[in-house]
């Protein structure tokens, strides 16, 4: 089923955002984006991660057949890898953490909206984060609304 998937989607120039469990860890050649954590993508690998040094994540970009990895880091932020090898950091912009339950679903569902309205992976994902810094100041898996985004945005930007 996830092969057929993606490749009605491809066919169809249809966005995927893959936030992968470790049963079908390798199953989503084709991805737009595949979006673990580092916990499960060190369990997928059998390894840990130096994510302080991230030239070692294209590699893993080409091993997977992804187009994106957008490894999340928890309070670390995020790092986007293109499959050319580009590397973006995210960094957090969460202000207080309460509960990280929903954080990933949230920067996931974030994801898919942001492609679906046009911006491009790494815009995406930098929303995406602002999403994720809102959810985790909330208890238990909370919606996060746009008003809620584009508040934190403010926020950090009048910040400096």
């Amino acid at each position: 089923m996830i092969e057929e998937s993606l490749a009605v989607a491809t066919a169809r120039g249809i966005p995927v955002i893959v936030d992968p469990k470790y049963r079908n860890f390798f199953a989503y050649r084709g991805a737009t984006i595949f979006k673990p954590n580092r916990r499960e993508l060190e369990s997928a690998l059998g390894a840990t991660m130096d994510v302080e040094h991230p030239e070692t994540l294209p590699a893993l970009v080409q091993r997977l057949g992804v187009a994106n990895l957008l490894l999340t880091l928890g309070e670390r932020g995020m790092v986007l890898v293109g499959a050319k090898g580009e590397t973006v950091r995210v960094p957090t912009t969460a202000r207080e953490v309460y509960d990280v339950v929903g954080a990933g679903d949230t920067v996931t569902a974030y994801l898919a909206v942001m492609l679906a309205a046009g911006a491009t992976v790494a815009e995406a994902a930098v929303i995406a984060n602002f999403a994720a810094g809102v959810e985790v100041g909330k208890l238990g898996a909370a919606t996060v609304s746009g008003a809620e985004v584009l508040s934190a945005y403010d926020e950090v930007a009048a910040r400096g």
